[in-house]
């Protein structure tokens, strides 16, 4: 994978945040479930699935953003997470585009 192609799936990532905690604003984002609508936005509204070169099943998609919010929490990392999540999830779901 590309630089670029991190580097756009990172700013797709930012969006997915911004736009999650638009619509939970209500409740100042706050969503146990935050991952399930995190998948479907993202393979239903972005360009997700052009990034990684194929459309993952949103349960699969799901899972990953799961373990890496539990892989980010414990890394104690600088690095933003979108960039994390970005390239791990190039790494674990692309299909070689980039």
């Amino acid at each position: 994978m590309s630089d670029e192609t991190t580097r756009k799936l990172s700013e797709v990532l930012h969006r997915v945040g911004e736009t999650h905690h638009q619509v939970y604003e209500i409740v100042d984002g706050a969503d146990d479930d935050w991952a399930t609508w995190y998948a479907d936005w993202l393979v239903h509204l972005s360009e997700l699935p052009a990034l990684l070169g194929t459309t993952p099943v949103r349960s699969e998609l799901t899972f990953q953003l799961v373990s890496l919010a539990k892989e980010y929490a414990a890394a104690d990392t600088d690095e933003p997470w979108e960039e994390y999540y970005a390239s791990r999830l190039l790494e674990r779901l692309g299909k070689g585009v980039g």
